[in-house]
């Protein structure tokens, strides 16, 4: 469960539309290395975690990139609202418009549509968060690209330094996950046992010389 603060993690004020950034920055929204497949990956992965960090740690992460996907749809919003659909299919979103209209979909900056393969759960915990690391690695590097081609609107390149940020951050703490989680695997196991278990208590001598019947 879950508390819905409705507000923006980090706040997203963009003055002029622009549908070019849009079709580019709405990769982070449904493309491979996204946010909506970073929260399922995550969410996903936590049952197979062998010990309550790691869980709590993609639990944790899983529901803040849930908070990104909302920043990026907001983004993406804000850089098309109101603009004609003449505007839209110069920028290159003439298709998109004509199959979604104003709705934010998920898909990559190239058009193609969010699928689960993207989603990488083996059911291996150390296997999982190598995977981790190397998808908020992938979207760091996916942030700074659209920062570059953004270098000329402040207004989009504040939340995605944000959001860049935040891959930064979480890529620290996958780390102390996994740590965690090789410790936790290579723990001996130890067993209590109770001898006297089974054993007759009127402790009477048999023929192997104990003095229970229960062989030992």
């Amino acid at each position: 469960m879950w508390t819905y603060d409705k507000r923006l993690e980090y706040p997203i004020n963009i003055k002029c539309p622009n549908p070019r950034l849009a079709k580019f920055i709405i990769s982070q929204y449904g493309g491979p290395d996204g946010e909506l497949a970073a929260s399922l990956r995550y969410l996903s992965q936590r049952f197979g975690m062998p010990d309550q960090k790691s869980k709590a740690i993609l639990n944790d992460i899983g529901t803040e990139e849930l908070a990104h996907l909302e920043m990026v749809g907001t983004i993406v919003h804000q850089l098309t609202d109101k603009v004609c659909p003449e505007e839209l299919e110069k920028a290159g979103l003439g298709a998109y418009y004509t199959d979604h209209g104003v709705d934010i979909y998920p898909q990559s900056a190239s058009g193609n549509p969010f699928t689960a393969a993207y989603i990488a759960c083996k059911g291996d915990p150390v296997a999982n968060l190598q995977e981790d690391l190397a998808a908020e690695q992938k979207a760091r590097a996916t942030y700074e690209k659209l920062i570059d081609l953004c270098k000329d609107d402040p207004d989009v390149i504040d939340p995605l330094r944000f959001l860049r940020q935040r891959e930064v951050v979480h890529f620290q703490r996958f780390g102390e996950a996994l740590n965690g989680v090789h410790e936790k695997l290579s723990q001996k196991k130890f067993y209590m046992t109770n001898n006297s278990y089974g054993c007759d208590m009127n402790n009477t001598t048999n023929n192997t010389g104990n003095s229970c019947g229960c062989g030992r």
